[in-house]
């Protein structure tokens, strides 16, 4: 249990889901994404390689991303939270969205640009102390100055969008959900 000013409050009372639940929110991504494939979900898949260097673990960052995350999900700033150590971005916004059925608009120039990474990388690295928020637009100037105050890296990079009923990449692929949840549930389907 947390110990807060009214008292003793359950921690399933603070808890924040994985998948986003109401179109509008803004989608962010915390922490610094770099080119970091060797060992993951699209290393793996797509060139059946599962070696290399593990991304590099900074554990002061690490710590100050927990303690947001913990703060933020106290007061309510963060309509969802997806870490992006399994499959890196791409995976979180199509688990984000599988989840509800609510759809997403991603732009990832910024975050190349500003990360030097390329597309690839962008969605897929599975670099350590991110994670993909949605923040209520309510919540938006309030959830931003806690991440400048604690040093933790803040991007917007896109929407929740229950109006699409898909997961879009600006620039670089659109997919339903439907056709998502279809493919998601093939493997289990051939074992049934």
């Amino acid at each position: 249990p947390v110990v807060g000013v009214l008292g003793v409050i359950d921690d399933v009372d603070r808890r924040v889901p994985s998948g986003w639940q109401d179109e509008g929110n803004l989608l962010y991504l915390l922490g610094t994404t770099r080119d970091e494939l060797d060992g993951s979900v699209w290393s793996s898949v797509v060139h059946d390689h599962l070696g290399g260097r593990p991304p590099l673990v900074d554990l002061a960052a690490e710590k100050r991303l927990g303690e947001l995350m913990s703060n933020a999900a106290f007061d309510g700033l963060v309509s969802a939270a997806h870490d992006l150590s399994d499959g890196g971005l791409a995976t979180a916004v199509v688990e984000g969205a599988m989840r509800f059925g609510v759809g997403a608009r991603v732009v990832l120039s910024e975050l190349m640009q500003r990360d030097g990474v390329d597309a690839t990388a962008a969605l897929f690295s599975e670099s350590g102390a991110r994670m993909l928020v949605a923040v209520p637009r309510e919540e938006d100037v309030k959830f931003r100055g806690m991440c400048d105050a604690r040093g933790v890296p803040v991007m917007r990079i896109g929407v929740t969008d229950s109006e699409g009923d898909q997961v879009e990449f600006q620039d670089h692929f659109t997919v339903s959900i439907d056709e998502l949840r279809a493919t998601n549930r093939e493997p289990l389907e051939r074992f049934a």
